[in-house]
């Protein structure tokens, strides 16, 4: 088992410095392309793999206005209240700043080292992943995130809150998360689905923190200590589910209140922004699956198949936080690949973010199987996807049939990519109770 890695101060002043260093360049490359393509905006914001219809934005007369469904109307008073002249430059500064939040979150998260070591677990590889400053450095220079940025959807907002409730977690700091989470579900439902897992990652970063506390204190009643602890273990984290779940549930309702208010005493922004996502009625295409198999469906079956495509979603989590009960935030990371390959209205920027935490278990990317295949199909996916939705909307040469096609190869690509990590970490548990197979070949008889 490969030891802990302990940087010297000096290795974390050039990873402090070098973080500075990404997080400049990366602003400078934003500016730059809201400066130098000033049309780009426009461009993209246009573009069905960088906005849909829940999260995408036009800027009209200087405000910001929905394209064709609704968005949280606290999201809609944030942007009334930018000046319509400069509008452009303060939604520019706004979208950069937000990226940049998002990968100081990152960095936090990476600096935990809870990827590598978790309570209950430690990867035999510990200490064999990337510096925290190349986890930003992935954010920010993902071509993914970059249109995202230009092409300003409102997705950003939820990914940000994502990031900062997972950066709160391993801080030790599970009620700022709890709200956190409120704040991205508010924002776009499905961040509810990741109740289990934060619960889970907040509690073991809890025990972590009390188990270094008590370390650091007398040792005399260490074993006495320890034996106690044990047995109100399974009762606490019961109690501490209840009560973090609470105060998600608090934070949410306290945000859909002043939501009531502000739209002038009415709910009925809940099945406008909400119902939207749940009840799928705008088949536009995106890069998703659900949009092309609701325009076949007949509308005798349209409520059976949506309860099942919905229960395909949320069916994960449970299994999920059970078979990886010791490794929480992975849980965390998959489930948002799987937002980013089976939600109703997925976007690039969802792929981009999914892709962007993935680094943070560069110690099993070594056991990683179909990455060359994964990438190729995405590859091929991203040349073809713009040419083939051009050929189909604008050329009229094509049909639905071409761009549904290209979105199958583009999920292929993600659900290897989802798989082979899923492999990986498991493969790497694996490894802690045989740790004489490390390096062996194994294959399913």
């Amino acid at each position: 088992m490969a030891p802990d890695r302990g940087p010297p101060s000096s290795s974390h002043s050039n990873n402090t410095k070098n973080t500075y260093l990404v997080y400049a360049a990366a602003a400078l490359l934003r500016l730059f392309l809201f400066g130098a393509f000033p049309g780009a905006g426009a461009l993209l914001e246009g573009r069905v793999e960088v906005g849909s219809c829940v999260c995408g934005f036009k800027a009209r007369t200087g405000k910001a206005k929905t394209t064709s469904t609704p968005q949280a109307p606290l999201l809609l008073a944030l942007f009334s209240l930018i000046p319509t002249p400069h509008f452009h430059l303060i939604t520019a500064l706004l979208y950069i700043t937000l990226d940049l939040l998002a990968a100081h979150a990152l960095v936090r998260i990476a600096e935990s080292h809870q990827a590598e070591r978790t309570r209950l677990f430690k990867s035999p590889r510990t200490g064999e992943g990337w510096d925290s400053w190349i986890i930003p450095a992935a954010y920010l220079f993902n071509p993914f995130i970059i249109a995202t940025c230009i092409g300003r959807p409102t997705s950003v907002f939820t990914s940000l809150a994502i990031l900062w409730s997972v950066a709160h977690a391993v801080g030790d700091k599970p009620m700022s998360a709890m709200v956190g989470l409120g704040v991205a579900t508010y924002l776009s439902m499905y961040p509810a689905l990741l109740v289990g897992p934060m619960v889970l990652l907040g509690y073991d970063r809890q025990e972590e923190e009390k188990a270094r506390i008590g370390a650091s204190g007398k040792r005399g009643d260490e074993a006495e200590a320890a034996e106690g602890n044990e047995k109100e273990a399974s009762s606490s984290i019961w109690l501490f589910a209840a009560k973090h779940t609470a105060v998600f549930t608090a934070g949410l309702a306290w945000l859909l209140y002043i939501s009531y208010i502000l739209t002038g005493g009415s709910w009925e922004f809940i099945s406008s922004t909400y119902g939207v996502q749940l009840l799928v009625p705008d088949l536009t295409p995106n890069v998703g699956l659900w949009w092309y198999f609701f325009i076949e469906m007949f509308d005798s079956f349209r409520e059976f198949f949506l309860g099942v495509f919905w229960l395909h979603l949320g069916g994960y989590v449970g299994g999920l936080c059970i078979r990886l009960r010791k490794q929480p935030l992975f849980v965390v990371v998959t489930m948002m690949g799987i937002f980013a390959i089976f939600k109703p209205y997925p976007t690039i920027g969802d792929t981009g973010l999914w892709l962007s935490m993935l680094p943070l278990y560069r110690h099993v990317f070594g056991l990683m199987r179909y990455t060359f295949f994964a990438v190729s199909a995405l590859l091929y996916a991203c040349l073809l996807g713009p040419a083939f939705y051009h050929l189909w909307v604008y050329a009229g040469s094509g049909n639905a049939n071409f761009f549904y096609a290209i979105t199958l190869v583009w999920s292929l690509g993600l659900v290897l990519i989802l798989a082979d990590s899923l492999f990986a970490v498991l493969r790497d548990e694996w490894e802690v109770e045989r740790p004489e197979m490390r390096g062996k070949e194994i294959r399913q008889i």
